[in-house]
């Protein structure tokens, strides 16, 4: 297919200029290709952006991607960014009531501490032994998968072979993850901590039998080859700042209120056909990356659409002028939300929400997960309100599938809110909405999204953060070389919804740029 006359060719259109567009970007620039990023909204970033969510209030929140566990530290030194993280000193918190005492599980603030933690909520060894071995197990895996996404993709048995621990490999890749969970783990909360990485933005049960949950969780745990999720310094748009300063730099071309609405390929040339608000226009490539969902890639190709993906997240975003006590007298608030505080996350308590959700009705107990940024890195706000002591919460809600909010957005949504901070309020001393913060209209500073939400303002299909079910990161029927292949030979899917996609990794970025440089060699 030649190039319309008078159209300038690129060696890569990127279509979507969310954190994945721009590491390809970066990449192809900085190896001296000529870069066009198309991106539809008014800013690059997509999901992983930092924004004043609140009117005249003077605080960045990373509004809807908020931590950082599986953007491999290569991406970071091969495109040179600026951008830090820090780690957490606590990794969870869970209050629970017992015998009609509030306590719960802190783990964190050093191996003693955890160990005195489980036992205080368990009365034995038993529970924190199996933790150590659980974890153990995780992270020997999470050292030899991790820097795997990043070469091409190894075939199941390479990676079973590098994995070389049949016990894990049965737990995490063969038996769904709830049987292990059983037959490690006696305790109901600690049951229930464990299983949460299955389900963060995956609608599952602990046994479903297609493994969804087993992937959710292997994503989970083998960030940076440790499982650790930090917290982007400067919140998560400093990301990608970098990364378009990074591809800005190298010569790329990133134009913002641009949207692709079509791509005409032979396989050897393409064009993408872009709408703007002055009208079309037409870029000629000779690849084209596409950092959208493969829903999305499918209706600009004109190919037939895979089956429609579907999110089951509640995201809530909070500014407080404090931080609430607790009920529970033995835990120190700056600690219980440094970590991620469990909300309504024992191991009946999912599967009763689960169950519910599953019937079409909201969750009588919404779990969730929060935790405060802030308190590890206080350069999201601005000066004023750090020294006043405010504080962030980000709340982020599982089981709460798009279907139930189909009849009535607004009405669910408004519904879910309040019985899900009611369930964070049964384990709290003072009420959480006496210590929102206000902003400059007076209005509570406090922000919730639905997957229905996440559809309209970031294009995720049906709300799904993954744009659809996370997927094994070894080669399967046509995958390809790298895992971002396509049915056309000159066009690639380099957002969440490739191979080894989801969360803020970067690694379709990464791979989509591999495979064209691959393709483009002398």
């Amino acid at each position: 297919m030649p190039a319309t006359e008078g159209t300038r060719t690129y060696d890569a259109v990127i279509v979507g200029g969310g954190h994945n567009g721009l590491v390809a970007a970066a990449y192809l620039a900085r190896a001296g290709r000529t870069v066009l990023v198309l991106e539809r909204l008014g800013h690059t970033g997509g999901a992983a952006v930092s924004t004043r969510a609140f009117t005249g209030v003077d605080a960045r929140l990373s509004r809807y991607s908020y931590l950082v566990s599986l953007l491999p530290q290569k991406i970071v030194r091969d495109l040179g960014l600026d951008f830090r993280v820090r780690s957490r000193t606590i990794s969870s918190y869970t209050p629970v009531e017992r015998d009609g005492r509030p306590t719960g599980l802190l783990v964190g603030g050093g191996e003693e501490r955890t160990r005195a933690a489980f036992a205080r909520l368990t009365g034995g060894e038993r529970e924190y032994a199996a933790w150590q071995r659980f974890y153990g197990m995780t992270g020997r895996v999470a050292e030899r998968v991790f820097p795997t996404l990043t070469e091409p993709l190894p075939t199941r048995d390479e990676l079973r072979r590098r994995v070389d621990d049949e016990t894990a490999w049965r737990t995490l890749f063969e038996e769904p993850i709830g049987v292990a969970v059983e037959e490690d783990f006696a305790d109901d909360l600690v049951r229930g901590v464990v299983l949460t990485d299955a389900l963060i933005g995956t609608f599952a049960d602990a046994h479903d039998p297609s493994l969804v949950q087993n992937r959710c969780f292997l994503y989970h745990v083998i960030g940076g080859g440790t499982g650790a999720w930090d917290v982007p310094v400067g919140g998560m748009g400093a990301l990608t700042d970098a990364l378009a300063a990074a591809a800005r730099s190298a010569g790329a071309e990133l134009r913002t209120g641009h949207e692709a609405v079509r791509i005409a390929t032979d396989g050897g040339h393409a064009e993408v056909t872009y709408r703007t608000a002055d009208g079309e226009g037409v870029a000629a490539a000779r690849h084209v990356l596409v950092n959208a969902s493969p829903r999305e890639l499918a209706t600009l190709t004109g190919d037939v659409a895979p089956e429609p993906a579907e999110g089951a997240q509640l995201k809530v975003n909070m500014l407080l002028t404090r931080l609430p006590k607790l009920r529970d007298p033995d835990t120190d608030p700056r600690e219980a939300f440094a970590g991620t505080f469990h909300v309504a996350e024992g191991y009946r308590q999912l599967a009763a929400a689960h169950d519910q959700a599953a019937a079409g009705e909201l969750p009588a107990a919404p779990p969730s997960e929060i935790y405060c940024h802030s308190l590890t890195d206080p350069s999201i706000l601005g000066p004023e309100l750090a020294e006043r002591g405010y504080q962030t919460l980000t709340l982020f809600g599982l089981h709460t599938p798009a279907r139930l909010f189909d009849q009535d957005n607004d009405a669910v949504r408004e519904e879910l809110l309040k019985s899900t901070l009611a369930q964070l309020d049964a384990h709290l001393a003072e009420p959480l909405a006496d210590c929102l913060a206000t902003d400059a209209d007076g209005r509570p500073c406090i922000e919730a999204k639905t997957p229905l939400d996440l559809e309209r303002d970031l294009g995720l299909p049906g709300g799904n953060i993954f744009h659809r079910a996370l997927s094994w990161p070894y080669a399967q029927e046509g995958t390809g070389r790298w895992g971002v292949e396509t049915g056309h030979a000159n066009v690639l899917l380099c957002g969440a919804g490739a191979v080894r996609g989801g969360g803020v990794s970067g690694v379709p970025g990464h791979n989509a740029a591999m495979a064209v440089l691959e393709a483009t060699a002398p």
